[in-house]
């Protein structure tokens, strides 16, 4: 088969008839730029898989493996066990992990000498408790499953039932209790300067990564290996036991 030129080239050069060798020498720079360049692009392409992906920058596999076990923005967690419990020392009806709760009563008693006085709303909630409190609320309130969620953990997805997680509240303006406008009140703007000093943190700040509504009264502690594995472990298998 002879070769075709397109209307581009010039009709002097058409009108040509090429010898083989004229055709080879004419297609040689074409040949070699061709394999220069297939080399340089396989280069290229080993180079990008050896690079290690840039520290902070996740890629979409990594995104996917990353994302928890959660239901409706929440995370899993196991009831804490009776015996992990104790009471606080202001008022025994609620309980946290043992850990949690000195370190509570510590901080709750450091507020106090500053003027500042904290109460304990709730603490450990069993998957029963949770169970009646998200589903007869959200039932109550004429709310979708989603709503709910956004402001009330389905049951064995709370914070609460790690035994680590507290409602705190200023004893002097009760009308803020699971408020937002919490965030207002001394005691808050002292939890805001103080509550790591006692391995405390608020779970759900504003934009948080869950999508969980702001709750500026929602704290966990922090403070021993088993509460730092259940926060900040993997969270990409079974709920913790």
């Amino acid at each position: 088969m002879g070769f075709q030129y397109d209307d581009d080239v010039p009709v002097a050069i058409r009108s040509e008839v090429p010898t083989a060798k004229a055709r080879t020498n004419r297609l040689l720079p074409w040949v070699v730029g061709g394999a220069v360049a297939a080399i340089a692009i396989g280069a290229w392409a080993i180079v990008q898989r050896s690079s290690p992906t840039p520290e902070g920058v996740e890629t979409p596999a990594e995104s996917t493996a990353a994302t928890p076990n959660s239901l409706l923005g929440h995370r899993p967690y196991a009831d804490a066990a009776p015996e992990s419990l104790t009471p606080l020392a202001s008022n025994a009806a609620i309980r946290l992990r043992s850990p949690a709760a000195k370190a509570f009563d510590e901080l709750q008693a450091a507020a106090a000498r500053e003027g500042v006085r904290l109460v304990p709303l709730s603490g450990f909630r069993s998957k029963k408790d949770q169970e009646a409190l998200f589903f007869d609320v959200k039932a109550e309130r004429n709310q979708s499953v989603t709503e709910r969620a956004s402001v009330s953990a389905p049951p064995g997805y709370s914070e609460h039932h790690t035994g680590y997680a507290i409602d705190i509240g200023a004893a002097d303006q009760p009308a803020t209790h699971l408020e937002t406008t919490f965030e207002q009140t001394a005691a808050f703007r002292w939890l805001q300067a103080n509550a790591k000093r006692f391995s405390f943190e608020l779970s759900f700040p504003r934009n948080n990564s869950q999508q969980v509504s702001y709750e500026p009264w929602h704290w966990r502690f922090v403070g021993d290996l088993e509460s730092l594995r259940l926060f900040y472990g993997d969270r990409s298998g079974t709920p913790a036991q």
